[in-house]
């Protein structure tokens, strides 16, 4: 008897091995033949946008959308998605690559598995909405006038009714989408409520593997961080501003700022880099800082679109064209600093996509996270700013350094405070607007605005400003990012000083730093969640402690 338990004991153990076994294997034909249709579309799809980007051709264009509605059809499909949750909820894939791509591709099909004629609606009322946006010309003096003219008053006016003239219409288009907008969000909400959500907005945080609660205490932490330091520098900006326009501290409102949202720093210090980057070939400075650390990328800038062109899109970016090696970046470059942190940051998203391990699975050869990817950006983009890096790359000397290291250093902190409390206004809005749109969002976006960024709102002012902003349509629940990549980049900042055994670090012809992020944050592309792989690559959790060293200590 006891032998014969024992035989059916093994027995038992050798067919669950042999299922689970089963299991995993056909889990990983599943992602070779979902890698055999994705794989020719995205590629197709990528270099249909390339060629739109660089050449403006509407065929192009039509080609791209259809080929990324061909992609969307793939990961909509029912069979295949119920294939992947009940596999998930099984928990019987034990192999951590096998584990790691199934959840990528669960995330991937749970946000198309909305109903097709809801999701119509979405895409068409969205469509509209961003085409409105694309085509409104505010009316200012009774002339229909730019963004970039309403910019250039807000920056350079100094009569006072002229700016709060070109503030107000600023706002105008709010006007326009608002309540489409808001019907959008209700929308959203109805797709995601379908799926099991309480909104659209923890499906989506979901979906990038993010969590409310992480985010709110991230958030929160950051919030009680800048408190101090963000009155502090906001008070002498509101003093220097004033005196400026002949006015009292208490007597600004959001048109005495340099742009729409009060979401960039005013230039209250005098400070011009774009004297020392006059005459200079930005690709050859790119390419030979890039080198000297261990980073070549020439491969990448011989496939790119680096300079100004009839009918090529005016906004940069990296794409990874095949996962394989095809790593291109569009830019229209200047000989100004703009556009060396703009070569930078988008070389850094091109190191991340080169460099990736090409041994790791398709599915998993990209980086850990969106935000991930915009810190390394932002790391490098940061050094145009960087008097130590223009010693170095540049040729300053000792006196011209010393000229611009102090307000080098006080606009960055001015800068980041600003779009620190900017951003926290975004995502606590953003969190609140899908969580009950029919609230009075007029008065909670001034409600905020007055918290966060300390601007006062005009005087018996009831209008959708909020709805301006057009990344409430077109990224939604994304804007968060941008700031944990600024937490980020700072703190792999410190790991890499760390490493090198020098707080002020010039970057210029350091190899271990080539090799720190090959080895921690490249290679690994997303086979680790994106908490994970900042853990692996810093020994911390994401945190804002050395964002906090960095920037809001006083100059």
């Amino acid at each position: 008897m006891y032998k014969s338990c024992l035989n059916g004991l093994a027995m038992g153990l050798l067919l669950a091995y042999v299922c689970k076994g089963q299991i995993e294997v056909d889990l990983q034909r599943f992602i070779d033949q979902h890698v055999s249709k994705v794989r020719p579309l995205a590629v197709q799809c990528n270099l249909a946008e390339w060629e739109a980007a660089t050449t403006g051709s509407d065929q192009a264009y039509r080609r791209a959308a259809d080929l990324r509605l061909q992609i969307r059809r793939i990961y909509s499909d029912p069979n295949d998605f119920s294939y992947l949750k009940g596999l998930k909820a099984s928990g019987q894939v034990k192999d951590p690559l096998l584990a790691r791509q199934l959840d990528l591709l669960y995330n991937s099909y749970l946000e198309n598995q909305i109903d097709p004629d809801l999701l119509k609606q979405i895409v068409d009322l969205a469509t509209a909405i961003e085409q409105r946006f694309s085509t409104y010309r505010p009316v200012l003096d009774g002339q229909k006038v730019t963004d970039n003219q309403i910019k250039q008053i807000l920056r350079t006016e100094t009569d006072l009714e002229k700016r709060r003239q070109a503030w107000l219409a600023s706002k105008q288009v709010g006007g326009q989408v608002a309540g489409d907008l808001v019907k959008l969000i209700k929308l959203r909400n109805q797709a995601a409520r379908r799926l099991g959500f309480d909104s659209y907005h923890t499906l989506a945080l979901t979906v990038a593997e993010q969590r409310v609660e992480e985010l709110d205490q991230l958030f929160e932490e950051l919030y009680e961080l800048t408190r101090a330091p963000y009155a502090q520098i906001k008070d002498q900006l509101d003093r220097t501003l004033a005196a400026k326009y002949g006015i009292e501290p208490g007597q600004l409102r959001p048109w005495h700022y340099h742009d729409p949202f009060f979401q960039e720093a005013p230039d209250i210090y005098g400070l011009d880099l774009d004297a020392f980057y006059k005459g200079k070939d930005l690709r050859q400075l790119a390419s030979r800082f890039y080198a000297g650390i261990g980073l070549p990328v020439e491969r990448i800038l011989e496939r790119s679109d680096l300079y100004e062109k009839e009918g090529k899109n005016p906004h940069a970016f990296c794409t990874n064209i095949d996962r394989e090696g095809d790593v291109r970046i569009l830019c229209n470059l200047k000989d100004d600093q703009y556009w060396m942190d703009t070569i930078l940051h988008e070389l850094g998203h091109g190191v991340y996509e080169l460099y990736q391990d090409p041994c790791t699975p398709y599915l998993l050869r990209q980086p850990a996270h969106i935000f991930t990817t915009e810190a390394v950006a932002m790391l490098f983009g940061r050094l145009s700013s960087d008097p130590l890096w223009m010693k170095q790359m540049l040729g300053l000397d000792q006196q011209q350094v010393e000229r611009i290291q102090g307000p080098c250093r006080s606009y960055a902190r001015l800068r980041q405070l600003i779009f620190a409390r900017w951003t926290m206004v975004m995502y606590h809005f953003e969190k609140q607007l899908y969580a009950d749109p029919d609230r009075n969002l007029n008065r909670l976006w001034w409600d905020l605005v007055e918290r966060y960024q300390l601007v006062k709102r005009p005087e018996a002012r009831d209008y959708p400003d909020w709805a301006a902003k057009i990344h409430f349509t077109i990224a939604p629940c994304y804007y968060h990012n941008y700031l944990l990549g600024e937490l980020l980049a700072s703190q792999l900042h410190h790991a890499i000083a760390r490493q090198i055994g020098n707080a002020d670090i010039d970057y210029v012809g350091q190899t271990a730093i080539g090799r720190y992020l090959c080895q921690y944050v490249f290679e690994p592309g997303a086979r680790h969640r994106w908490d994970q792989m900042i853990r692996l690559a810093t020994g911390q959790a994401l945190t804002p402690q050395y964002f906090a060293q960095q920037y809001l200590s006083a100059q």
